[in-house]
């Protein structure tokens, strides 16, 4: 797998093609996750009028909500899923939920991160191969000196 070895210091070179691939991935499990919870509201999603009971404005902003008829929606709403500065305690938002609270509820006007997984994986993919080229030639040329 991995061997650590000593290498002069005239030799060292940095990959800096494998950080591109480290960072897309990074950002692919972020997006994925967030992918997760809107297919999840896809299948089992229900929509309804919610009440906000409460707002919280002090680092990003999240909306504790309430359906009409009294049942809490868990988790919060998030400021990306349609709880916005304009919205305050009292007001009134169609919000599609998971009643099992494990996906965030959104407004439904959330865009679809498609494009951009499939930007960051061609980019992980391209770089992770040519960073992985360049490297087994180095090891070739430190390996025959």
């Amino acid at each position: 797998m991995l061997l650590l070895r000593r290498a002069p210091l005239k030799k060292r070179k940095l990959a800096w093609q494998l950080i591109v691939p480290l960072i897309a991935g990074m950002a692919m499990g972020f997006l994925g996750m967030a992918a997760g919870g809107t297919a999840a509201l896809a299948d089992r999603g229900v929509w309804a009028d919610a009440v906000v009971v409460s707002a919280d404005y002090s680092s990003t902003n999240h909306c504790e909500l309430r359906t009409v008829d009294g049942r809490d929606i868990s988790p919060s709403l998030s400021e990306s899923d349609g709880c916005g500065d304009w919205t305050s305690k009292g007001d009134e938002l169609r919000v599609r939920y998971d009643p099992e609270g494990i996906a965030s509820p959104d407004d439904g006007r959330a865009g679809s991160d498609g494009a951009v997984l499939a930007t960051l994986f061609g980019a992980a993919v391209v770089m992770g191969t040519w960073g992985g080229v360049r490297q087994s030639k180095w090891d070739r040329a430190y390996d025959e000196a």
